[in-house]
């Protein structure tokens, strides 16, 4: 029996990678969505509070897409 140490590192190396990144992603999402609960009128900068909402969406799709590009690599 012959293991392929490089390809099994590297095989663990992206799955970590994609694992932080959908963490970050909806760690992202949750910090987009508690900016809505803060203030209910424009901020000082001038940032409206539908854009923590639009960050937090944007987030999560992106969140989900690699999810389910990752069942598809394993489905197919």
């Amino acid at each position: 029996m012959h293991i392929d140490w490089a390809s099994l590192a590297e095989v663990g190396i992206v799955a970590a990678a994609a694992a932080l990144t959908v963490v970050l992603l909806v760690a992202f999402a949750l910090v987009g969505l508690s900016t809505r609960s803060e203030r209910q009128v424009d901020g000082p900068d001038g940032t409206h509070r539908g854009a923590g909402t639009t960050v937090a969406v944007l987030c999560v799709l992106a969140a989900g897409l690699i999810v389910c590009y990752g069942l598809y690599l394993i489905i197919a």
